[in-house]
């Protein structure tokens, strides 16, 4: 008796105890600033999401003002940027989707589930305009620097939408601290608070603007970017090869807009 009263109290003390543990874990995490899951999925539902005829997701992102930019070189200045309300595809266009476009498949690391890379900036304006007479539109397009800065940050400031912790990366992104060699399969990591996935790594995304050096004399608000160099386009997000410090929501590169490369893919956008 005296044996089965002490293991009922025992199951007692370390029910209370796990409780209390959850509940400090919680009380942290909201101390943090940190989004919890439940927080985290109520939010990502209130986004409106379609689809399309080819299984892309967009998502409607809200209107908003946001900082774009830092003080590193080739990033500054950081200058506020007025954003309208736009559809984001949920995710990097694939491969299926690609060749159910256009009717072959350019990937070098090739798998239906993948983003399409090894295509030009060119190329993804011939694949948007096919896309637009299939589903009878004329606004699928790809995103504007400021647009895909604002989408990437989903409200944050920090280096990454999950904070400044690289350490938290490989959770989000695929890139050359975790990846084998080449591309996976989109959405496999975490979304941004916005539902937005593989918005870091796996492939730098195509954006719409010319090369423009740094942020001096750029635009208030979120349209293309005129003048500079158009033979070179911008990309975002860094690919599956890169280090973490080349990927982040101000990080920028370029290329040339008649070069493809492996480690090059895009996602679109639906609007104005």
């Amino acid at each position: 008796m005296v044996n089965q009263v002490n293991s009922e109290g025992l199951r007692v003390i370390r029910l209370v105890v796990a409780v209390l543990l959850v509940l400090v874990l919680a009380g942290g995490l909201a101390t943090l600033g940190l989004q919890q899951p439940d927080e985290r999925s109520s939010l990502q539902k209130e986004l409106e999401v379609i689809g399309n005829s080819i299984g892309m997701r967009l998502v409607k992102l809200p209107a908003g003002r946001f900082v774009m930019g830092d003080d590193a070189p080739g990033r500054a200045p950081a200058h506020d940027v007025e954003v309208r309300s736009f559809y984001m595809a949920a995710h990097e266009v694939t491969q299926a989707q690609w060749q159910a476009v256009m009717g072959f498949n350019p990937s070098h690391y090739k798998d239906p589930r993948r983003p399409v890379e090894n295509v030009t900036w060119l190329e993804t304006q011939g694949f948007l305009e096919e896309l637009n007479r299939i589903e009878g539109a004329s606004k699928y397009r790809l995103p504007t620097e400021a647009e895909w800065e604002y989408a990437a940050r989903a409200g944050s400031k920090g280096a990454y939408f999950f904070g400044d912790d690289v350490g938290q990366l490989s959770r989000y992104a695929w890139f050359g601290a975790n990846s084998r060699i080449g591309t996976r399969a989109v959405g496999r990591g975490q979304p941004n608070l916005w539902g937005l996935y593989d918005m870091y790594g796996n492939v730098w995304e195509w954006v719409q603007d010319c090369w423009h050096d740094d942020y001096t004399g750029a635009p208030s608000d979120s349209r293309v970017w005129g003048g500079g160099d158009c033979s070179q386009r911008v990309l975002r997000g860094g690919g599956w090869a890169n280090r973490a410090n080349y990927l982040g929501s101000a990080v920028r590169g370029t290329y040339e807009a008649k070069f493809e490369d492996s480690s090059n893919g895009f996602r679109v956008v639906l609007g104005r």
